[in-house]
């Protein structure tokens, strides 16, 4: 049970806003700012931009940049911001793959008598694979930076990214990049998360700026034609299959341009490169999770990854407390029976006391049922007590936690939580949860969002749409996620030994998944599970007792002070929706 907005009743952090966005797309769009959007981010770059150089030489830097046919003042443009760096050691590797425009072949031979500009001309038809590939052959640097010939490098892009290969020596950094409008100006910026594979392998969210360890590009072997269109996401993949770290700098150092026939303002520009990104996952899993497989999201440029289950499939023990709510009860019971896909499990009811007659025959009733059992727990209510009682008595291989007030309405709901709770480097994982208007209730928790921890998209529409960070439709890894339902393999439940009981009502959800966290799994937020959560209709949140803001305190200090890995600190972290951060927050 999650401690978030509830804290107003105790210690009274400002209250979140809760406005219901509605688009009429059910498909993502590519981002266009609105004219106080526009001015917003404006704002934003003067008061809080964190752009300043770290570092002025820390090893030679290739900039690689294939060029066809650019208009000539984009590619003018782009050699220029690669010559504005702050950053003094580098090098521009440029290869042409057979330009038909005079006037490009012109400006290339011009830019040639500069020391630190290589340039090859091609002949052509290489494709993006091979001409990229070409530019790489002429580099000697530290490391790769690629660069497309008609967009923008920030002044201090290179100095930050060599910062952070010399702070971590990753072998992979990228940035948070934005959009250059037709008018010239800076919008839409996509404010990133740490690295989330899970998130990587539906969407290729890195997009701008990338840069690898040269030794890492030839070790791999450069890119691969047969992903053309894709060649960046698949070298990333191959980088981290050879077992490549990978770095984020939470600074806009990238300006995509928008223009005719780019994705960045035509999201179906290149149908090829969105089958080009499939195949370049599917060698990925073949390579790192064997038996997995990928399939077109819902959406284009997106991906689905589903995993492997054991034949015959594991036993799932569907854990819920209850105290009476009968009714509330009655509705996730028959939900789960009546709407499941995956058969294979059996419902533990946890009955915390229950004193109305009608619920106490029912309960006796459905104890005789064969996929049923109901554990008597006549103790004060401490949620992470009467979850651990269930979890010593579950039969299940995997261990799913449940309010009694939600509802089954996606057949694929357990399904999805137990491939993704079987994968080794998974602790704990849990669904998109709606309010019954069908807006998010939870679509993975933020630690140190309103002072605590709270879910982000609280109360957004659930669709698909990237506005600053990333889209809530998308699975991705997550510091933690809400235990009103929470899938967890059972010997990782042990292992990481269980709910801390220390915590009555609140924060022990969040507390498993920050142990698991640091134990070196991945928690994970699975978008394709839904459920409906009817959320504050079983308790009253006034009843949290002190001790447990006190422990959460001390759970959650390091994310508190320095913010969530998986939230970007360019937003605000008292808003559970996507927010240009304040100047006034530190």
């Amino acid at each position: 049970m999650l401690l978030a907005a509830k804290v107003k009743f105790k210690t009274g952090p400002r209250h979140f806003v809760r406005a219901l966005i509605a688009y009429s797309q059910p498909e993502i769009q590519p981002p266009v700012a609105t004219t106080s959007e526009s001015d917003e981010y404006q704002t934003w770059l003067i008061e809080c931009e964190r752009v300043a150089p770290e570092v002025l030489d820390g090893g030679l830097v290739s900039v690689v940049m294939p060029v066809y046919n650019p208009p000539i003042e984009f590619l003018r443009a782009a050699v220029e911001s690669v010559r504005a760096q702050s950053y003094r050691n580098w090098e521009l590797c440029i290869h042409d793959d057979g330009s038909t425009s005079a006037e490009v072949r012109a400006l290339l031979t011009d830019l040639a008598a500069d020391p630190r500009i290589k340039v090859d001309l091609g002949k052509g038809g290489a494709g993006i694979a091979d001409a990229t590939n070409a530019a790489l052959a002429l580099a000697s640097g530290e490391w790769a930076c690629f660069l497309d010939h008609d967009d923008l490098l920030h002044p201090a892009a290179l100095s930050s990214v060599v910062a952070a290969f010399l702070k971590d020596a990753p072998g992979v950094v990228y940035t948070d990049h934005d959009i250059i409008d037709e008018r010239g100006a800076r919008a839409c910026p996509f404010f990133k998360p740490d690295w989330s594979h899970d998130l990587f392998m539906s969407q290729m969210y890195l997009g701008h700026l990338v840069v690898v360890e040269m030794a890492l590009v030839r070790k791999i072997g450069g890119l691969r034609r047969d992903f053309d269109g894709s060649q960046d996401y698949d070298l990333v993949l191959r980088c981290v299959a050879a077992g490549a770290r990978v770095s984020h700098v939470s600074r806009v150092l990238y300006h995509w341009r928008a223009h005719a026939g780019s994705t960045a303002a035509n999201a179906s520009s290149k149908p090829y490169a969105h089958h080009a990104g499939r195949a370049a996952i599917q060698a990925h899993v073949d390579e790192m999770f064997p038996g997995a497989r990928v399939s077109d999201g819902k959406y284009t440029f997106c991906y689905d990854v589903r995993y492997p289950v054991p034949v015959p499939p594991p036993l799932v023990s569907i854990i819920i407390p209850t105290r009476d709510g009968l009714e509330l009860l009655k509705t996730c019971i028959d939900s789960i029976r009546t709407k499941t896909s995956y058969c294979h499990y059996e419902i533990l009811i946890v009955d915390n006391g229950s004193t109305q007659p009608e619920t106490i025959a029912w309960l006796a009733e459905i104890d005789t049922a064969v996929d049923t059992r109901v554990l008597a727990a006549h103790v004060p209510f401490n949620w992470s007590r009467l979850n651990n009682i269930a979890a010593r008595s579950a039969n299940g291989d995997v261990l799913l936690f449940l309010n009694n007030d939600t509802e089954v309405i996606s057949g694929e709901w357990l399904g999805r939580l137990v491939e993704n709770a079987l994968r080794p480097e998974i602790a704990v994982c849990g669904p998109l949860l709606l309010y019954g208007d069908g807006s998010i209730q939870h679509a993975g928790v933020v630690v140190g969002m309103g002072g605590w921890a709270d879910h982000v998209f609280k109360a957004a529409a659930s669709i698909h749409h990237q506005h600053l960070f990333v889209s809530p439709a998308l699975r991705r890894n997550v510091l933690a996620v809400t235990g009103a339902c929470m899938a967890i393999e059972r010997g990782k439940f042990e292992s990481l030994g269980g709910f801390d009981e220390r915590f009555a009502v609140c924060g022990s959800d969040v507390e498993l998944c920050l142990r698991g966290f640091r134990a070196g799994y991945s928690n994970l937020y699975v978008a394709e599970s839904v459920m409906i959560h009817h959320e504050s209709k079983t308790r009253d949140p006034r009843e949290v007792p002190q001790g447990d803001f006190e422990m959460s305190m001390a759970a959650y200090a390091p994310y508190r002070e320095k913010g969530d890995p998986f939230f970007s600190p360019n937003l605000d972290p008292m808003s559970p929706l996507p927010r240009f951060r304040p100047a006034a927050v530190p």
